[in-house]
């Protein structure tokens, strides 16, 4: 009883967790923010998942299985993700980062460049 709602837990934390991953995938403005987004939901929703799956399958070599994919996403997930972020960088992408003081300094340094005030 009480690993079948252990089990349900897991599995419905990690359905909400996959859900807003990939929500944030589609709300993200730039690369490195979806990349932050999905590497989260690598990190947490997926092992939540696994886990899950584990509980209800009771101790079986299928569970063994499971085990060793969890530790094989902990390792590679974020090294993944950093490599993805280094090529990223070394490439020339950069971050989207839009403030409302980086708006006004942009309006400012636009008149400045075209000797216009704005009334």
């Amino acid at each position: 009883m009480i690993i079948s709602l252990l089990s349900d837990i897991c599995l419905l934390l990690g359905g909400i967790f996959t859900l807003t991953g990939a929500i944030g995938l589609l709300r993200l403005p730039d690369f490195y923010s979806r990349l932050h987004g999905a590497s989260v939901t690598e990190s947490l929703a997926a092992p939540l998942l696994i886990v899950g799956i584990m509980l209800d399958t009771g101790l079986t070599l299928d569970s063994a299985k499971l085990v060793l994919i969890i530790v094989i996403m902990v390792v590679s997930n974020p090294t993944i993700t950093h490599a993805l972020c280094r090529a990223a960088a070394h490439s020339g992408v950069t971050p989207k980062m839009e403030t409302k003081n980086t708006k006004e300094k942009q309006s400012q340094s636009e008149t400045e460049i075209s000797g216009k005030e704005s009334k």
